[in-house]
């Protein structure tokens, strides 16, 4: 896995790092830059004092694919378009329409849109091998680097809860930036068997442990509920099983007003809170930040929202 190590000019200022996790078909440098060349969260951070780690997932970017990985996936530009940078025109959820917050047009051919998508790369195809291989490289970067904050974004959002299992003492905290959800679901694939650990496709630490079952069928308990937007969700049934690992783990939350996020992003909030989790969630315009998407850290306040995070990343560190 490729880790970049980033340390402020006037030298580290907080006691430990933090190390972001980008989501699908994203690399790293979706944090030191937007794309039209504004200051990104990573290097707005450096200025505050924190040492920084950016990386790229395993068969990812700079962390070479080779064929044994598995097959790739590359998300169209024409997908983008619709789900992040110009929601706004393609209704495909209520609150898009609140999309104010991305530079440009966010459609192919705008300068800005096309310097985000020349950005993206592929991404492996199972869900699961990545996550594998994410697991063992993040453990060992921990191993390496010591006690660190870790801020995710979209499908990094998994690697962050299994590196906080397998390294719950070396993980002071989570920032989770619209984590991949709702539980037990995938947005993406539709697959039947998505998260079949709940908020990961592979094994988390549960109290009581749970017994493994085939692939196709999901190892806890589970009960759907409908929400009050009229979708259904899932969450264990009671008694629910803890996170053994994770509980102990503080973790913020966050979405944007205007993103598909909006209106599940609560499920996985309380899944985290009934498998004992710390979990807070801060939903932007509740802090009059209003009209941001699902690329909140390269829209045009993107400044506004990491000063806003990074009080709450002060209190931890």
């Amino acid at each position: 896995m490729y880790v970049e190590k980033l340390i402020p000019i006037d030298d580290v200022k907080r006691p430990w790092p933090l190390v972001f996790i980008h989501g699908a078909g994203q690399t790293g440098s979706n944090f030191l830059n937007t794309p039209d060349g504004r200051k990104g969260w990573a290097s707005w951070l450096l200025d505050q004092g924190y040492m920084i780690y950016l990386i790229d997932q395993t068969c990812r970017g700079r962390s070479s694919h080779h064929l044994s990985n598995g097959p790739t996936i590359t998300y169209p530009a024409e997908l983008a378009e619709k789900r992040w940078t110009a929601c706004r025109d393609y209704h495909l959820w209520p609150e898009a329409t609140l999309h104010t917050q991305w530079p440009g047009s966010g459609r192919i051919g705008d300068a800005i849109f096309d310097a985000y998508y020349a950005s993206t790369v592929p991404s492996l195809a199972d869900p699961a091998a990545e996550q594998v291989l994410m697991r063992t490289a993040g453990a060992c970067l921990l191993d390496r680097i010591g006690p660190a904050i870790l801020i995710t974004h979209s499908q990094g959002g998994t690697h962050g809860w299994l590196w906080a299992d397998a390294r719950p003492e070396l993980v002071k905290a989570i920032v989770a930036v619209e984590p991949a959800g709702p539980p037990f679901q995938s947005t993406v694939t539709k697959a039947s068997n998505a998260k079949r650990f709940g908020i990961t496709d592979v094994a988390l630490v549960y109290d009581p442990p749970v017994a493994m079952t085939p692939d196709d069928e999901r190892p806890l308990q589970t009960e759907s509920y409908q929400a009050a937007n009229g979708s259904t969700y899932t969450l264990q049934q009671e008694p629910a099983r803890t996170l053994a690992n994770i509980h102990s783990v503080p973790v913020l939350v966050v979405t944007g007003e205007a993103s598909s996020h909006a209106a599940y992003d609560e499920f996985t909030v309380q899944f985290l809170r009934q498998a004992g989790v710390r979990v807070e969630h801060l939903k932007l315009e509740e802090k009059g930040i209003h009209g941001n998407g699902h690329l909140q850290f390269l829209e045009m306040n993107n400044l506004e929202i990491i000063e806003l995070l990074e009080k709450w990343i002060a209190k931890i560190a």
